[in-house]
């Protein structure tokens, strides 16, 4: 039988007994999950006085924390309803037959949402490359004589941070980064039905198809783990890709997902084929362009416009999206008249903190979506960021983009306290959680309606039971309670 380590709540009776500090260093002390693990914490009213805090300055692996500061600085930099943009080239007109003797070129503006239904009103690719040909068809085009050429020069260096584990990397939580992304980077890959525990779980089919990609499975299905366990072991550019682990037992077969090794080469391929489905023949084919070439003599036939940043930042933050954070992280450079790299990006994001007087001795950042365990930040400058977008221009933007109790499984607990009290609006949390690590930060609203910034981490942790989530609960439930 799991144990938790329970606090009792006699609120009117607790917090008058002992201080905050008191309480808080109490409850963590005591907790047996976080015997030989850290712990960091601290609550303050924004600007105000620091209600408790417990080893600020010590920096600690921040998971997917990292992100309210990589949302906070892109917000305030580009604004909520900021547009990315597609744009489609020909660098020929066609002739009276609807023949284009040249080419047609994609180019990549950066878009993280590029045919993702993921942001409000967003649409699956094959829907926006469908409308695509119609434009194509539009100009008058009916034959390509030429390539169709995939530009995503746009972004430079690596596509996935330099500290993200080999265990991560093929996946789609951890999909590469380019100028010219599509459906988040990520395909299907199915697994036939698996009714038998211990048994090979062999791949059926990948959703969409992907040119030139082989996998290997070495999955195995579980009839006593219900998760998805399975890996994909591959490299940005690498497309063999082999998988490793389990995947529960299932009469319907199952399905994970995996990321694109070459997300701007599958971008023209696969429109080439919408073309030729759409009856547009294309006689070259589809590559990538190894430089950007002068637009400005070209013809643009089509501009391509991404979902508002504000619905963007939506995805990143309640669903804790890797993939956008680290698109995003490069727009900072590219604003900034730096090249488009990962670390011009996080030089960016080290200036929005200096900018805010948060110490850059309390960071140390690899990745902009928090992935790598070598992140480093205190929760000092956690609630730092968390103060700063309180005076923000875009505050309820920014605040609308955490997660509720409503939405997020590991406070569903929470919630069900929550409820009865119609308090479920009152916590707007960012939580992480990677090996060893569970985070949360956000803004709670204390007894008399008043914000409090907190932000709280664990690391070193020895198993992933639930345990330091309910002692984070217990310290939301004290804010909840506290009055000023």
């Amino acid at each position: 039988m799991k144990k938790f380590f329970i606090i009792p709540f006699l609120f009117g009776g607790l917090l008058d007994a002992q201080p905050l500090q008191e309480t808080i260093q109490n409850m963590t002390d005591q907790a047996p999950v976080l015997k030989g693990a850290w712990w960091a914490g601290v609550a303050q009213y924004p600007g105000e006085e620091v209600l408790f805090s417990v080893n600020e300055s010590q920096r600690m692996a921040p998971a997917s924390t990292l992100k309210l500061i990589t949302s906070a600085a892109v917000l305030e930099t580009f604004g909520p309803d900021y547009q990315f943009e597609t744009r489609l080239y020909a660098d020929a007109l066609p002739d009276a037959e609807g023949v284009l003797n040249g080419n047609i070129y994609i180019r990549g503006g950066g878009d993280p949402s590029l045919g993702s239904t993921r942001p409000a009103g967003g649409e699956n690719a094959q829907k926006l490359l469908r409308r695509w040909a119609k434009e194509i068809k539009k100009s008058g085009i009916k034959t390509i004589r030429g390539n169709i050429y995939a530009d995503e020069t746009l972004f430079e260096g690596l596509s996935v941070p330099p500290k993200v584990n080999w265990e991560n990397m093929g996946n789609y939580y951890a999909a590469p980064v380019s100028a010219l992304s599509l459906a988040d980077n990520s395909f299907k890959i199915r697994f036939s039905p698996q009714p038998g525990h211990g048994k090979e779980a062999k791949v059926s089919n990948t959703e969409p198809e992907i040119p030139g990609l082989s996998i290997r499975s070495f999955v195995t299905a579980s009839a006593q783990d219900r998760r998805d366990n399975a890996y994909v072991y591959a490299a940005p550019g690498q497309f063999d890709l082999d998988i490793y682990g389990t995947i529960p037992t299932n009469l319907l077969g199952f399905t994970i997902q995996a990321a694109l090794p070459d997300p701007a080469l599958f971008t023209a391929q696969y429109l080439q084929q919408i073309l030729q489905e759409e009856g547009i023949s294309v006689t070259g084919n589809a590559q990538k362009a190894e430089t950007s070439p002068d637009y400005s003599a070209m013809h643009l036939l089509y501009t391509q416009k991404s979902a508002k940043l504000k619905d963007i930042l939506y995805v990143l933050n309640k669903r804790s999206f890797n993939f956008y954070a680290e698109m995003l992280v490069r727009h900072l450079a590219l604003h900034a008249g730096q090249k488009g790299t990962l670390q011009n990006g996080i030089q960016q994001l080290e200036n929005w903190l200096k900018a805010h007087n948060i110490p850059l001795n309390d960071v140390k950042i690899y990745d902009a979506s928090g992935l790598s365990r070598d992140n480093m930040l205190t929760v000092r400058a956690l609630t730092g960021t968390l103060n700063a977008m309180r005076n923000s221009p875009y505050f309820n933007v920014y605040y609308q983009t955490l997660a509720t109790p409503n939405d997020r499984g590991d406070l569903l607990l929470l919630r069900r306290w929550l409820y009865p009290q119609k308090r479920l609006d009152d916590v707007h949390v960012k939580g992480g959680t990677i090996d060893g690590v569970k985070a949360m930060a956000g803004y709670v609203k204390d007894k008399e309606g008043k914000l409090i910034s907190f932000a709280l981490i664990a690391n070193n942790l020895e198993d992933k039971s639930e345990a330091i989530n309910r002692i984070h609960e217990n310290i939301i439930k004290t804010l909840l309670h506290y009055q000023h």
